[in-house]
This record gives structure tokens, sequence and C-alpha cells, in this order.
């Protein structure tokens, strides 16, 4: 009977595992994906971070959390971040090349033009806050 629980419990902590390690490196590909297509945002003001956000008009939660979350960053962040929204439903070419598999996802890059995080989901202010933090500073 133990064993029966032990050897259960082992294969659900690797099946975690395994989910775990392929969500790690789809979210590797993702970035690095999503990394050339940085020079076809635009203009971004030099040494500034850039927030690449993707929703659709029916999407509450992009409504009511995640747009109100990047507006406060920009706001707090000023000429330092540079926001770049796109409606996933009206240019689904572009959510496919970045790798957008639901919405809201958002895409930081930093300054040198780099994606250093993805967010497939919800990202709360406090999460775009320290993820901006933890960015090296450069030198």
């Amino acid at each position: 009977m133990e064993t029966v629980f032990l050897v259960r419990a082992a294969l659900a902590l690797g099946i975690i595992l395994a989910g775990l390690g392929i969500y790690r490196l789809l979210n590797r590909f993702v970035k690095r994906r999503s990394s050339g297509m940085v020079r076809d945002l635009g203009s971004r003001a030099p040494g500034a971070f850039a927030q690449v956000y993707f929703t659709t008009p029916t999407c509450a939660p992009c409504k009511t959390i995640q747009r109100p979350a990047i507006e406060r960053l920009k706001t707090e962040m000023g000429d330092r971040l540079s926001v770049f929204e796109f409606d996933a439903s009206q240019q689904p070419e572009v959510a496919s090349r970045w790798g957008v598999l639901s919405v809201p996802t958002t895409y930081l890059v930093d300054p040198a033009g780099s994606v250093r995080f993805v967010n497939h989901g919800v990202a709360p202010i406090e999460k775009l806050r320290q993820q901006i933090r933890d960015v090296p500073e450069p030198g």
C-alpha cells in the first residue's frame, strides 16, 4: 500500500517537474524568437525599457487589471518606458510572430533591445516593477 502511494507521488512529481521544464524551455524559445521582432517596434527613447502588450477588445482581465497596471507603470517611469500595445484580434500575424498564445501577454524589453521577460496571462504591477528591477544595469 505504501509502495503504491510512493510510486504515484513520484510520478506526480515527475509530471510536475517535466511540465515546469517544458514551460521554461518554451519561454526561453519565445524570448529568443521575439528578440528579433524588437527592431520592428519603431521608435523608443534611447536607454528606455519597452513594454510590449498584447490584448483584445473582449479581454476583461486586460481592461480591468493589465492595462491599468501598465498605465500606472508608464506614469511612474515617464520617458524611461515606452509602451507598445497590439490588438491580437486585429493583428493576428504580429501576435503569431511574437509567439502570443493567450491574452494578456506582455514582454519586457531592456534598453539594449533584448526581451528579458514574457508574461503569459495577467502580470500585476508589482511583478512588472520587479522585472524592471531584475534587469542588471548596463556596464
